[in-house]
């Protein structure tokens, strides 16, 4: 087959990428390798981020540094990664946070273009809750209790983020209106929810599980693709009610955009195969958790569509983006 001059002038860069790439992957770790956690100690992705730091360090044969780089609801730590060499030196464990940014901040990077998606590593889904004297019992109920016209408006707790996106996503879906009661942390919010001073609350379900299971709050329904195994008895929103509503948090390893093919294939596997290690996964299901892993063209779908889905639920709530800061 002949070979024209436009793949003749191609071949070099073509052989001098894929030899970087080589080099890359071969020679991959030349020094410690730090995951950045852009949130403060003690969440699910810096617990994440230090269980499957201490495999991977032997893994690798080098140390791998877990820095909490808060700020700015992660985007502090987040930068830091986009900015950093596509070697896959530098990483982070981020959580729905961040494509949900995109949707209340302007931000210094692209949500999209500016990062090698790695892996998926757990899912947590939301608990609808409510106080013991709230009418409604099942999302049917919430539905006509807020169609009601008689009745007051229905009151939702939020903190932000996807904790406060959620409710809004089904309002729409449902066609009802809900007020939104913003607070700064979900303990926060917790007394007026068992006081019924506010009506429902989509909460992670580790944080609300103690409340659900003392009988203080009872739960309505789920957000997850199935059901939480801490809740067994509660039905997810999709088969109650919503078929296809999901909403979750959690947790996935980035990197900078241009990490080689190869080597973020590695990053993908060694990673993965990290967070699936049996005492790994025993230790989040404590936490209400799941443990998964995904390869980097699916983890990539995942957050577009993540990105997409909140981003309209954002713009149609009126949300506009604001400064970071």
């Amino acid at each position: 087959m002949p070979i024209t001059r436009r793949a003749a002038l191609a071949a070099p860069a073509l052989l001098a990428a894929t030899s970087f790439a080589a080099r890359a992957q071969g020679n991959f770790p030349t020094r410690p390798v730090r995951i950045i956690v852009p949130y403060t100690p003690g969440g699910v992705s810096d617990i994440t981020a230090r269980l499957i730091a201490e495999p991977l360090a032997a893994q690798w044969g080098q140390p791998v540094p877990v820095e909490n780089r808060a700020g700015a609801d992660g985007i502090i730590g987040t930068e830091v990664v986009a900015k950093s060499a596509p070697d896959g030196h530098t990483l982070a464990l981020v959580s729905v946070g961040h494509p949900v940014n995109a949707a209340y901040y302007r931000l210094p990077y692209d949500t999209m273009k500016d990062f090698s998606f790695v892996t998926l590593t757990t899912r947590t889904p939301l608990v609808i809750v409510a106080g013991k004297t709230f009418g409604p019992s099942t999302p049917a109920e919430l539905v006509a209790r807020a169609k009601d016209s008689r009745a007051p408006p229905v009151t939702f707790a939020g903190t932000g983020g996807v904790v406060r996106l959620a409710p809004i996503l089904f309002a729409q879906r449902a066609g009802i209106e809900m007020t939104y009661v913003p607070y700064r942390g979900s303990t926060q919010a917790h007394p007026d929810i068992m006081a019924g001073r506010v009506d429902v609350m989509f909460d992670t379900v580790p944080a609300a599980l103690a409340h659900v299971q003392s009988g203080s709050f009872k739960a309505i329904a789920t957000t997850g693709a199935a059901r939480a195994p801490q809740l067994p008895d509660v039905p997810t929103l999709g088969e109650a009610f919503m078929p296809g509503f999901e909403a979750s948090t959690w947790g996935m390893v980035i990197g900078p955009a241009n990490i080689p093919e190869p080597l973020l294939a590695k990053l993908s596997a060694d990673c993965g195969a990290a967070v699936m290690r049996p005492e790994i996964a025993a230790r989040h299901a404590a936490l209400g958790a799941e443990v998964t892993r995904s390869m980097p063209a699916e983890t990539r779908r995942f957050v577009q569509a993540e990105l997409d889905k909140w981003g309209d639920a954002a713009r149609r709530a009126g949300i506009q983006p604001q400064a970071a800061g």
